[in-house]
């Protein structure tokens, strides 16, 4: 499902600005003079959409990016007109875009045939003579001639803080007869009235003076905390579900073909959580993800026989295909709708563009999955899928989310024995074991390791951490979608240590791992962000035992440590004996959720700040 413009705005407004101190104000690259949107809905919810903007430059940074306007829409339930297009001069004169600076890029078929996927057309304008202090000017109109959901319409825009708006305005006119709702946030309200059986509302903004932000992170995005509006004739979300429903349900019906194929690939599978990760798995790493197509198919799944046939589907064709799949064995599910970009939550007004991906729920195994991620094993989901508020088709339940990453869920052990010889060599071996998604990530990355880059593996990477050296890599068949994994490595290099001599080396991993301890602490050297952003959880234990010569005695070892906070947890051990030193650290991160508040962040850093000079300590050696 596709997200709509408003929210895009958002981002491509954020983008073009400076962002930096709190409560300063911003450095200004360009600059709206006016921004003009209006909407004019029909009873059938078709709609025709006006845009009209002018955009002063006035920083050569982004000069390139402002010599060109677009409007992207869907050949087969719109059309789109250029309405105006011109640079304005500093001096005042006007040059208006020639019809040689307009282009067209059109995604079709061959011949007469529609296109497969995507009938997307963009229609581009490139502005003339633009220099920094100059003005472009464009204008659009845009005729919806089908309602993707028959009888509705929705949308939302926002005006971000750090954008310089002189004059918004924002305009809706509908038939009388049409029941919507509305929100305006921080916007003035400048007309309001009812005439020849259509309303109309109407309201105004200005940012003359934006503001900087600290903020760097959008991992997590509340459009509602921007000014901007959300418009919409469903009363719920549920109503979303519903107008989605009535047309993906049919799609989903048991055929013989279906039947057969469900039958094939569920053999001799004893039960009902066997049969369903059978047939996940097999949609997963089957049928390919194809992004969202637009135009009516935005919202309608394909018939199976094309998404079967040609292997490839968008999420509402997985989603279809695997809740016909599963009902061929007797296993009811549901689809369910999220948001599987930054948005954790639902905004007040229920618009399409905020539940923009479907996955499947199983009630039997009260089991969320999402085959559109082929390296994601059943059981699991991927991480813009997790967290997320759920509108199940066919009845939802109120606050319904899908499951976070549990604490335990992820985990990392590392064992490294090392044999340093009296020239300052060595060799040794490393063993990883990893569970949750550190596994998942670690099989994506191994399962398309060409064998002569896997031959010089261990070298590459002891090259990449300023050794020369040697070794042989084994690891676990990555093809299957399991949520752990193991790999181990064994090498030998020159100048591990300086050696004779006194010298010092740090106790860390000499292999590459997913979730090394290190990369827990890069909170010490991180600001704490403003707003909430993305977080996860996870355990890494590193054990390592180091044989150092007889010739060589230590003189010092780094201290044991042990400290903890509400969710994080360190221990660290060195045991000496003779020249063998043998070392225990353990980090555990419990974090609840995939969203966090600064004062999470605010311990964390606090916590990674006293760790990391436990890890960074050294041996020390005559």
């Amino acid at each position: 499902m596709k997200v709509l413009n408003g929210f895009l705005l958002a981002l491509v407004f954020l983008s073009s600005q400076s962002l930096a101190a709190e409560n300063e104000p911003a450095e200004l690259l360009t600059r709206f003079p006016h921004y003009y949107t209006s909407y004019s809905i029909n009873e059938d919810g078709s709609f025709t959409e006006s845009r009209e903007w002018s955009r002063t430059i006035l920083n050569e940074r982004v000069l390139e990016s402002s010599k060109r306007a677009s409007v992207t829409y869907s050949t087969s339930i719109q059309n789109a007109e250029v309405v105006d297009a011109y640079t304005r001069k500093a001096d005042g004169r006007r040059i208006d875009v020639p019809k040689s600076n307009y282009q067209l890029e059109v995604n079709s078929g061959k011949g007469a045939d529609s296109p497969v996927y995507s009938d997307q057309t963009t229609l581009s304008v490139v502005f003339p003579d633009v220099s920094v202090g100059d003005t472009v000017f464009f204008s659009y109109r845009l005729i919806n001639k089908e309602a993707i959901f028959p009888g509705h319409f929705s949308t939302i825009g926002v005006f971000p803080r750090q954008t310089s708006f002189d004059d918004v305005r924002v305009r809706f006119d509908w038939p009388s007869s049409l029941w919507v709702q509305f929100e305006a946030r921080e916007l003035t309200e400048v007309a309001k009235n009812e005439k020849a059986g259509r309303k109309q509302v109407e309201w105004s903004f200005q940012n003359k003076t934006p503001l900087r932000s600290k903020r760097r992170n959008y991992s997590v995005y509340d459009v509602e905390k921007e000014p901007g509006y959300s418009f919409s004739t469903f009363r719920t979300y549920d109503e979303i579900s519903k107008a989605y429903g009535e047309r993906a349900h049919p799609k989903a019906a048991v055929t013989d073909r279906v039947r057969k194929l469900a039958d094939d690939i569920a053999r001799n599978k004893k039960n009902q959580r066997e049969q369903a990760r059978s047939l996940y798995d097999w949609v997963a790493t089957k049928i390919n993800y194809a992004g969202n197509c637009i135009g009516i198919g935005a919202v309608v799944p394909r018939d199976l026989d094309f998404v079967l046939d040609n292997r490839i589907g968008d999420c509402k064709d997985h989603a279809t295909l695997l809740e016909a799949l599963l009902a061929a064995k007797g296993i009811e599910s549901k689809q369910a709708l999220i948001n599987a970009s930054n948005s954790y939550k639902l905004n007040r007004i229920p618009v399409v563009s905020m539940v923009n991906h479907v996955i499947n729920y199983i009630p039997s195994l009260n089991l969320y999955v999402d085959s559109t991620s082929e390296t994601t094993p059943f059981g699991m989901l991927p991480f813009s899928s997790e967290d997320k508020p759920v509108i199940l088709v066919d009845g939802t339940k109120p606050g319904a989310r899908t499951p976070p990453s549990l604490p335990g869920s992820n985990q990392q052990h590392m064992k490294t024995v090392v044999k340093i010889h009296d020239d300052g060599s060595v060799e040794g071996d490393v063993e990883i074991s990893l569970k949750g998604g550190f596994a998942v990530d670690a099989r994506d990355r191994m399962r398309d390791l060409p064998k002569e880059q896997e031959e010089e593996l261990v070298k590459n990477v002891l090259q990449g951490m300023g050794y020369i050296g040697t070794g042989k890599f084994d690891k676990d068949d990555a093809q299957e979608l399991l949520d752990n994994y193991h790999y181990k490595a064994v090498f030998s290099m020159q100048d591990f240590v300086q050696m004779p001599g006194a010298g010092a080396f740090r106790i860390q991993p000499i292999f590459y791992s997913e979730a090394p301890i290190a990369n827990f602490l890069g909170a010490a050297v991180e600001p704490v962000e403003p707003a909430e952003v993305t977080c996860s959880n996870g355990s890494s234990t590193e054990e390592y035992v180091y044989y150092l010569p007889k010739s060589v005695k230590v003189l010092s070892v780094p201290e044991d440590m042990k400290v903890k906070n509400d969710f994080l947890s360190y221990s660290a051990t060195y045991r000496l004996k003779g020249n063998t030193l043998k070392i225990k650290r353990d980090l555990v991160d419990n974090t609840v959720g995939n969203v966090c508040k600064p004062s999470v962040f605010e311990a964390y850093k606090k916590f990674a700040l006293k760790v990391q000079q436990n890890i960074k300590a050294q041996v020390v050696y005559r």
